[in-house]
């Protein structure tokens, strides 16, 4: 193995570059993998990236980028072992399709807001390849919630949209009475699809009011643990476990962390 004591960090991109192609020829864990190898750890790093956002935690943030932008340089370096592209043509396709996509900044193209903006960057995102649905670009992998505000926005994008979030909250209260309805006639299969509609229509509801499932979930998701946490911890001090518990019980300090500010 060649003599690598020298390597330094620095803030070179090019320097990364390097230090990824160093790995990847001398590191037996860096070698063995793939494109498909490292799928599931890329989604892990943007949440951990996401986590950071969340918690304002810019020392993390700093870090979670980071490994971010190491999956970018490592999947460039398999792809040029491949011969089927290198970083500079990641990076030179990059500008060039902001480019692009801002002829309000790079072009002639006059807008009068946001919305155009968005407006346009569908037109030109539908007409550069074979995609006959601006539906197309939103991968079927995104989490549901993710998934059903994408898909929102880029309909909207294009003009299917409701103007205010007033009709939208009326067909998510018509989708509600029809899951309920297939509840109370036991229509199992009927039950998960109706499901599905009031999931879907929350989603545009709150979209239409300038919220994000996701994050709003997420937030209540954590609400959730801590007052569940809080219910542990209160029992524990009594000598007891939730099992040993009844529902009353943690009701009651389930209402204790609420008023307690948890």
């Amino acid at each position: 193995m060649p003599d690598y004591s020298e390597v330094q960090p620095s803030e070179s991109f090019d320097d990364l570059v390097t230090l990824m192609n160093i790995l990847r020829n001398e590191c037996p864990w860096d070698k063995k993998q793939t494109h498909a190898s490292l799928k599931d750890l890329m989604v892990e790093e943007v949440y951990e990236a996401i986590d950071a956002i969340d918690r304002n935690d810019f020392d993390e943030l700093r870090k979670e980028l980071g490994d971010m932008l190491l999956h970018v340089v490592f999947h460039a370096e398999m792809a040029s072992e491949t011969k089927h592209f290198t970083i500079r043509e990641v990076i030179f396709t990059l500008q060039d399709k902001l480019i692009r996509r801002h002829p309000h900044i790079f072009g002639q193209t006059k807008v009068d807001g946001v919305d155009q903006v968005l407006k346009n960057w569908e037109t030109i995102k539908l007409s550069e390849g074979d995609r006959k649905s601006v539906l197309e670009g939103v991968p079927a992998s995104l989490p549901g919630l993710i998934r059903a505000q994408r898909m929102q926005e880029k309909a909207a994008g294009v003009g299917f949209d409701w103007q205010t979030w007033q009709p939208a909250f009326e067909k998510l209260e018509e989708e509600l009475r029809e899951f309920r309805e297939a509840a109370d006639a036991g229509h199992t299969d009927q039950m998960a699809d109706e499901f599905g509609d009031v999931l879907f229509s929350v989603v545009n509801v709150g979209r239409l009011m300038g919220l994000d499932a996701e994050d709003s979930l997420r937030g209540t998701n954590a609400k959730f643990q801590r007052r569940f946490e809080y219910i542990e911890k209160s029992l524990a001090d009594a000598g007891k476990t939730p099992g040993q518990s009844n529902l009353e019980q943690m009701d009651r300090l389930w209402n204790e962390s609420k008023r307690s500010g948890i």
